[in-house]
Order: C-alpha cells, then structure tokens, then sequence
C-alpha cells in the first residue's frame, strides 16, 4: 500500500489545523521550543567538551550564545535597562522573577560571564538538557530532601554575608500579552527587563537573611508591575495572569 498519500494528507491536514487553529498552533511552538532545547543542548555539549574539556562555569557563555539564538525564530524581543549594573567585576547573587518556559531566554539576555546558578535536581536526568547544564557548572538542589536544599541555600547566604556579597534583582515585564498558557496564546512580542540597583548585604547576620528576601521581593514586585504597564500602553494588556513570584 502506498504510503506516500496518506503522509501527504496528514500533513496537509496538521497545515490546516496551524492556520485554523490556536491551540494547535500553541502546542506546536511549544514543542518546537522543547525540540529545541534537547537538539541545541545535544550540540552544545559537543562544542563545550572540545572547548573546555569538562564541567566548568566557562562553558555559561557558549550555552547562553545558543539559547539567545531562540528570541529571532520566535519573533521575541527584549529592551534591557541598567545591563551595566551586572557588569561591574565584583561578585553579587543575581534573583529574578519566575513566569514560564521561556524564562530560560530572558535569563540569558542578561547573564554575566562566569555566573553559578541553581536548579532543581529533577532536571539533571533530562537528558543533553540535564548534562549541558552539568557542563555549565549548575548547582543542583534536590527539593525531596528539603535538609540538603536548605544547605545549599543557607551556604549561598553565609557567603553574602561574609563577602558581603550584594544581591541584584533582575525583573521581567509580564509575558502574559504574548503568551498565555490558558489562552493558548504564543505570538510575537516584546519583553522589557531591568536590572534593579544593588542591594547591600554588608553589616548583616543570617537572621537578617528573611528580611532582606522581602526587601528584594518588594522591590522586585513594584518593578514588575511599573514594565508591565509600560508593555500595556505599548501594546496588548498585560492580563489578570501576571505573577511576580521568586
């Protein structure tokens, strides 16, 4: 039986569902986006492995080079206020608002060279995803065992504290006017990101460590909602499904 017709039909088919239907089209930019990351991590653990031999931060710069190159198939933009601020030579802990998958790009937008970030463990075993991120000198937290998550982090504030380590915010406008999850909506669209000023931690003990996470979490929430309007009076609203969480 020839086969030929019926793969020509399907397609023609899965064509005409991209072009009439939303949902289709979401779940095919989705999937294409997840595509992807598991291609380009497969690469890129290639390119790092013949540049840097093996697990080191250096290797940040060749996965961010790949990653920014998702925003031009995408038709994504983002216009970065006060990049100079993570760009002084000092050490500092870098926090930033979470959305949805595409967070990753935005990140990447602004990450300084040398820069250790932190993830869950769950996705260490994600395949060329987890072992780019290995290479990239991610630090892993396994979130089941909750005593070696708060050792991770209590480390990363002992460290503030001792080096006096400031922490600088990093926030991104809603993406809710361009993508929406519940609305399966996935189009073109703009993303305003600022870099907040630096907040001290120098004179502090660990029991100031929750204060100072509200003081960056308040901060980081008016931001969010300021770039939000400005993205609003720029384009399509923002959307009752804007969140500004850590």
């Amino acid at each position: 039986m020839e086969l030929w017709p019926w793969l020509t039909a399907a397609l023609l088919l899965a064509l005409l569902l991209l072009q009439l239907s939303r949902s289709a089209k979401f779940y095919a930019k989705i999937g294409l986006y997840c595509v992807l990351c598991f291609t380009v991590s497969a690469v890129a653990v290639v390119v790092c492995l013949l540049r840097h031999g093996g697990r080191t931060v250096e290797n940040m710069s060749i996965i961010s080079w790949f990653i920014r190159s998702f925003k031009y198939l995408y038709g994504l933009r983002f216009e970065v206020k006060g990049r100079q601020k993570l760009e002084e030579d000092r050490p500092c802990v870098i926090i930033s608002n979470h959305q949805s998958i595409l967070d990753m790009m935005g990140l990447m937008e602004v990450l300084p060279d040398r820069c250790v970030q932190i993830a869950k463990r769950e996705l260490l075993f994600l395949g060329p995803v987890g072992l780019i991120m290995y290479l990239g000198g991610v630090l892993f937290i396994n979130r089941q065992r909750s005593r070696m998550a708060m050792t991770v982090i209590s480390d990363v504030g002992e460290r503030m504290v001792r080096e006096k380590v400031p922490i600088i915010p990093v926030v991104y406008s809603s993406f809710s006017s361009f993508y929406n999850y519940k609305t399966k909506l996935f189009t073109p669209g703009t993303i305003k990101v600022e870099v907040l000023d630096a907040i001290p931690t120098a004179g502090l003990t660990i029991a100031d460590v929750p204060e100072l996470l509200d003081t960056c979490q308040q901060a980081m929430r008016t931001t969010f909602f300021h770039i939000s309007q400005l993205c609003q009076e720029n384009g399509a609203p923002a959307g009752p499904d804007a969140q500004a969480s850590q």
